[in-house]
């Protein structure tokens, strides 16, 4: 408890925390974090897709499978757009 009295006092003196990462280390950063998500992203792609596959013609099944299908494409549209939004800001500064 004591230290977030401590950090607040030291935010309300105005000397805030700074962080010293140049362009090159938060683009590799965001790289990595945006890669993991496409990868997780396509293996429910995948897995979605034997789901719809195996769901033998049981409406509720077909339906949950094309439901994650939608969603992890919906994660991976989000994903690329983040990090090309990523991309423009860390070039831009």
């Amino acid at each position: 408890m004591t230290e977030l009295l401590y950090f607040a006092n030291e935010v309300t003196q105005g000397s805030l925390p700074t962080v010293t990462a140049d362009n090159a280390t938060v683009s590799n950063i965001m790289a990595i974090a945006f890669g993991i998500i496409g990868a997780l992203a396509v293996l429910i792609i995948v897995i979605s897709g034997l789901r719809y596959i195996l769901s033998a013609g049981d409406p509720q099944k077909t339906a949950t499978a094309r439901e994650g299908i939608i969603y992890a494409l919906a994660g991976l549209a989000v994903a690329i757009s983040a990090e090309a939004i990523v991309a423009f800001v860390v070039r831009r500064l």
